[in-house]
């Protein structure tokens, strides 16, 4: 519990054997009440991993159902348990399981409904080892979402991301896709509902067992981030309505 709010920690998992007991060990069990493992059918042992590891929570997919699928099945479970915030952290261990005390506290102080962890701000991703390409081709999508989006966030590409209850509640994550643009499309559900996003500098590892996805699949995302970035300028400029968003019913 923070400050009588309860915690759960979410784990988009898939092919995460090798690594999930190094960002289980890492996670501060005196804020976090539940953590939540959902398995996308992954061909190696992870659901073995987390069951030895002691996770009480474990969902297993039956199909490979895709990273926004995954997530879907995360916050639906952590709804299920009461959460009052939910945190989603990869358990490839790219990002550091330190930094969940700061996000909960922002969050649970009612400072920010939504905290990002920003591999940009500090130079974490180049200092980590992000490829080049990766690197350059954040900073332009980055950019051109800003100018459409009407935002200012230094990136909208990460995977480390925390929400008070209510803005998973307002978001109809559901609509969006269960490809790997999942993430720009609830971003965008958040802006739409008028929620603020905080960022905090987050250091990030690439190494072997981490995921990533190759340049083909890296090519399909960032076409995807380029129409949900112009659907969402048309429908904040009231040139075209996009059912994804839905109407403006949050109350931040």
């Amino acid at each position: 519990m923070y400050l009588g709010q309860k915690v759960v920690v979410v784990l988009p998992a898939y092919r995460a054997a090798l690594t999930l007991k190094q960002t289980y060990d890492e996670i501060p069990f005196d804020l976090v009440d539940e953590v939540v493992l959902v398995d996308d059918k992954s061909p190696d042992n992870t659901v073995e991993v987390a069951r030895k590891l002691g996770l009480k929570h474990v969902v297993e997919h039956q199909k490979n159902t895709g990273y926004g699928g995954n997530q879907k099945s995360c916050y639906d479970k952590a709804k299920e348990l009461g959460a009052d915030i939910v945190v989603m952290l990869h358990p490839d261990y790219q990002y550091t399981p330190k930094l969940l005390t700061s996000m909960i506290a922002l969050i649970g102080n009612g400072v920010y409904p939504v905290v990002f962890g920003s591999r940009i701000l500090g130079g974490g991703a180049l200092k980590g080892g992000m490829p080049l390409y990766k690197y350059i081709f954040n900073r332009m999508l980055t950019l051109g979402q800003n100018l459409l989006m009407g935002e200012k966030l230094s990136e909208y590409h990460t995977g480390y991301r925390a929400f008070d209850r209510k803005v998973i509640d307002a978001c109809d994550y559901h609509r969006c896709s269960d490809d790997f643009v999942f993430d720009n499309q609830m971003i965008a559900q958040i802006f739409w509902n008028k929620f603020e996003i905080a960022e905090i500098t987050c250091p990030t590892k690439y190494f072997d067992e981490a995921s990533s996805i190759n340049f083909s699949r890296s090519m399909t995302y960032g076409l995807g981030v380029v129409h949900t970035s112009w659907r969402y300028f048309l429908a904040r400029t009231g040139v075209l309505g996009w059912k994804l968003l839905g109407p403006r019913t949050a109350t931040p």
